[in-house]
């Protein structure tokens, strides 16, 4: 068969608020070249939705100077629309060299049901480690990013702010430091539930008290941030993990932020801690998420399971409207 001839589906934004799935050709393998060798076809299993990021994409709110820096490795258009995005795909091999065959896979690949993509941009799914799991790989990266960024460690009090996925496994890695006390803060009180699973307690924003060593934000809103500032004690560090797009939120650094002399940093997947940057590329951090997935209580962040098909009427509402979600994949099978 021609490769050339071979179809794909991809799912795009094509509009504010609007998907569309898309047919389109898979690229030619690299034929005869030395190289050939080095392409895998992959056929998806699940990919994840970024709920926060995938959120602003699909309302056109990527601001115009951070567009280049917000590509995906193989995104395909442009901000704001139309754009095939995404990046957390997991697939197997089903075509390339003799021992990749059959592989799972995790890659940072828009959602698709069938791709190529050069075997170095593949990473290896552990033994065992359930697809859906594994599909979490980016999220938990960013959150061992703002774990190595805030210096979190044994004994440590941690409030994090935000129960959202991100939040979530912040609160689940920060809790298996010997000794920490650490607190999730949400305003819906069924993420207690998740928090007492990952080893952590639980408050409701009015609950909280001001005596943290550290806190991290992920809620994304200008209320989250502003109770994360509360919470934190002399000297302490905030994290901030959210990323707002376009949007200017308020952020109250009178009262006693300065007589605390508070320190507010912003922590990003896309540029990796300075105290790690020089040991730890990318492909390091990737295997370190995938290994510290390894954990079958995270299982419960999956809280949507949308078929393929499905997805362009099934993820706006998800994405924008007062149903509340979590983890979302997006199912090939």
């Amino acid at each position: 068969m021609d490769d050339r001839s071979e179809m794909s589906r991809q799912l795009w934004c094509a509009g504010p608020g609007r998907y569309e799935l898309r047919r389109a050709p898979l690229p030619a393998r690299a034929g005869d070249s030395d190289d050939a060798g080095e392409t895998l076809t992959i056929r998806a299993l699940v990919s994840a939705v970024s709920r926060g990021t995938e959120r602003l994409v699909l309302d056109g709110a990527v601001p115009a100077g951070e567009r280049g820096r917000m590509r995906a490795p193989f995104q395909n258009g442009d901000f704001p629309f139309p754009v095939h995005y995404g990046y957390q795909s997991v697939g197997v091999v089903e075509d390339g060299p003799a021992d990749w065959i059959g592989r799972t896979i995790f890659a940072l690949f828009p959602h698709q049901d069938r791709y190529r993509l050069p075997l170095a941009a593949a990473m290896p799914v552990p033994e065992g480690l359930p697809p859906a799991r594994a599909a979490l790989a980016a999220n938990m990266e960013t959150a061992l990013n703002a774990v190595w960024d805030s210096g979190a460690g044994p004994g440590d009090r941690i409030t994090i702010v935000g129960g959202g996925v991100v939040g979530l496994l912040l609160t689940a890695l920060t809790a298996r430091l010997p000794g920490a006390e650490v607190t999730l803060v949400d305003v819906n009180p069924a993420r207690e539930g998740l928090a007492r699973a990952f080893g952590a307690a639980f408050a409701m924003p009015d609950a909280i008290g001001d005596d943290a060593d550290l806190v991290f934000h992920t809620s994304a809103s200008a209320a989250g941030l502003a109770t994360a500032l509360s919470a934190a004690a002399f000297e302490a560090k905030v994290v901030e993990v959210s990323w707002f797009g376009g949007h200017a939120p308020a952020v109250p650094l009178g009262e006693a932020f300065h007589s605390r002399r508070l320190q507010l940093i912003g922590s990003q997947v896309g540029c990796v801690s300075p105290s790690r940057r020089p040991r730890w590329p990318h492909a390091r951090r990737l295997a370190k998420a995938l290994a510290l997935l390894d954990d079958a209580r995270l299982d419960q962040l999956v809280s949507h399971v949308v078929a393929f098909d499905e997805a362009p009427h099934r993820l706006p509402p998800l994405l924008t409207g007062g149903e509340d979600a979590l983890a979302i994949l997006l199912d090939y099978r």
